[in-house]
Order: C-alpha cells, then structure tokens, then sequence
C-alpha cells in the first residue's frame, strides 16, 4: 500500500528558494482571499498568549508538532509569548477534535495538532459524528515516514526477518504503537503481516496512547515491533532508547539523518507510508485570527532556516494552507475509506 501526499516533500526541500517562497505566496493568498488584508500587528492573534494542544501524551508525533510549531513563530516572531504545549490524551485525537468541533475548546489562541492518523480516524468515523468542516484546518508543517523498529538486542536483524516470524507463527509476534484497530500505526502493521502472506486480522497488536507510551514498552520489552512514525522514534533514539529501525516506510531513502536506514522497498516489500503533520483550529474562531495564524505559520514555513530546524525535529517541510488544504484533506479522506473497507474497517463519510 502506498499513500503520499500530493506534492513531495523532497522536491520541496530541493527547489529554489524564490519557488518555494512563490509556492507559499499563492497558498498564503488562497487562505486570505483575493486582497484580503491580514489583521495589524496590534491585534494580531499570533502574537498573543497561546497555546497548541497535542492530543496525546508526551513523546509522540503530536508532541513534536506542538514543538516544532512553538520553535518557528517564536523565529519570526520574536516578541510574542512562547507558544505552550498543553497535553490532551484521549483517542489519540478523538477527545481534542470532539472538544474543539463542540466549543468546548477553542478560540483566537489555541492551535491543535493533527496528522494523517487523524484524518484516517475521520475517515471511520472515530472522531465522533462531526463533519469534516467542524474545524478550520490552518496549515501543515512537514511529513514524516512509518517505521518499523525493534530493541536493539532483538533478534531481529532485517524486515525479513520479521516476515519469516509471521509466517511461522503469527500470534509470537506482538506489535505496538499509539492508536487503536484501524489507526494509521495499527494498519501499518496489518499491511506488514500481510505482505508477509499472513491474516492481518490475526495478529497481535497493543494499543497505546501515542507513541512515545509505545516506545516506552518496545525499551521495556512488552512489545516486539514497533509500527511508528521515524521522527519520534528518532528522538526517543537520540534520548537514549535502544532502537534498531529495520525498514522506513518512504518511496526511496530519506536525506540527512535517516540516509542511512533502508527502506521496505529495498528489502523487497512495497509498504510506503507517509504521515502529513499539520495544526487546526475550531471553526468558530474569529476569522482575524485564523489569517493572523496562517501569515505566521506562512512567515515560519518561508524563513531561510525553516528546512534546518524541520529537520531537527526529523520532518521534512510540506506546506498548505487554505483551498490547498482543505482539497487535500478532502483527497486524504477518500483514499483513506478506500483502504479501511480494502482492510474490512468501517467507514464514515459526511
């Protein structure tokens, strides 16, 4: 299975610095409008107390997000008061997106964080009976890539490895990660045990409350594989986790950090995954601050040392706001119905 946003990052972080600034321009314009004007400074909503919402617990993707976000409009703008990570576990988005589509949280501040795994859970439906329109989706910042990764001093060496294991007894197997059935980490592994000839309905999966939960039972040993996302992995790496990752779910080897790891393509199992990391808003935010929102997040994602600190945080840059956006969203969600009824999930469309 292979699912990739419509632009790829890698021709983003190669192109001319005037293109993508072009790029960003014309996604900056479609969001404002046609010679719409952006609030004034004095009552800018990016420069006020603020806060972004990772629904989930430390140590995940939708941390990082909420990290990255803080790091780069402080960069461009630098009087405003640090950007605050505020923690909402709660159906790795499902809580959040509930609250926010009801107004009960919300408002010109608060930016929530949310990646391809939570369109796919809208896709089925698991984000409660809201519309898609029930939140304003602001912008996306980069893409990471699926892994599949082990302890250090497993006995697993390559991906084959693995897919000999399955194939000899699936149920010795136990896979891990943040989300429950039918998340994106969750079909990761299922399209692992399938391309290695086995019944994904079979197999054994823990679910836990992001990924950094999950990372913490692979160091522990309460799980065996781990069907996460490269950037969190690379930090609990980096912090000190004893993880070999065995394949990266990209269409051919990553730049920088992860150059050298293979992907699943090399070792002969077409599994490519890419999850898109963005922010949203409620849709009841006055519409000030929502443009205010998108020139920040547009003046961060254009500034010359964006690539540098995305990369910091193991994400590749991957820019949308507005019409480019919410067609993206909408594009997301039908290919990923597809795949859930392909894999027997239900589905939801509204």
């Amino acid at each position: 299975m292979t699912y990739t946003p419509p632009h790829s990052p890698l021709t983003a972080l190669q192109a001319p610095a005037l293109l993508y600034r072009r790029q960003m321009l014309v996604a900056l314009a479609a969001a404002t409008g046609a010679g719409g004007a952006l609030p004034a400074m004095a009552s800018d909503a990016s420069t006020e107390p603020a806060e972004c919402v990772a629904p989930s617990r430390p140590g995940g993707g939708f941390d990082l997000t909420c990290g990255l976000t803080a790091q780069a409009v402080q960069a461009v703008r630098p009087a405003r008061a640090p950007l605050r990570t505020r923690y909402l576990p709660g159906g790795i988005g499902a809580l959040a997106f509930d609250q926010v589509a009801t107004g009960r949280l919300g408002g010109p501040g608060t930016l929530v964080a949310f990646s391809s795994g939570s369109l796919l859970n809208i896709a089925q439906g698991r984000f409660g009976p809201h519309p898609v329109t029930a939140v304003r989706w602001i912008a996306t910042l980069g893409t990471d890539y699926g892994i599949v990764a082990v302890r250090r001093d497993a006995p697993y060496q390559r991906l084959q490895d693995v897919a000999a294991a399955l194939r000899k007894d699936t149920n010795r197997v136990v896979f891990g990660a943040g989300g429950t059935l039918g998340s994106q980490d969750w079909i990761k592994a299922a399209l692992l045990v399938r391309a290695a000839g086995q019944d994904h309905k079979r197999m054994r999966f823990v679910s836990f409350e992001g990924g950094g939960e999950a990372l913490k039972a692979l160091r522990g040993g309460h799980i065996d594989i781990f069907t996460g996302d490269a950037a969190e992995a690379m930090q609990a790496a980096a912090q000190g986790a004893p993880l070999r990752v065995l394949a990266v779910l990209s269409q051919a080897r990553l730049a920088g950090n992860l150059s050298g790891l293979p992907t699943a393509r090399e070792q002969g199992m077409d599994l490519v995954w890419t999850t898109v990391r963005g922010l949203y808003m409620a849709a009841s935010a006055p519409e000030a601050a929502a443009r205010a929102w998108t020139a920040a997040l547009h003046d961060a994602l254009a500034a010359p040392g964006y690539a540098a600190l995305c990369a910091q945080y193991g994400l590749y840059p991957f820019a949308l706001t507005g019409t480019a956006l919410d067609e993206f969203v909408q594009r997301s969600l039908a290919e990923y119905r597809r795949l859930a009824q392909e894999l027997g999930l239900r589905t939801w469309a509204r």
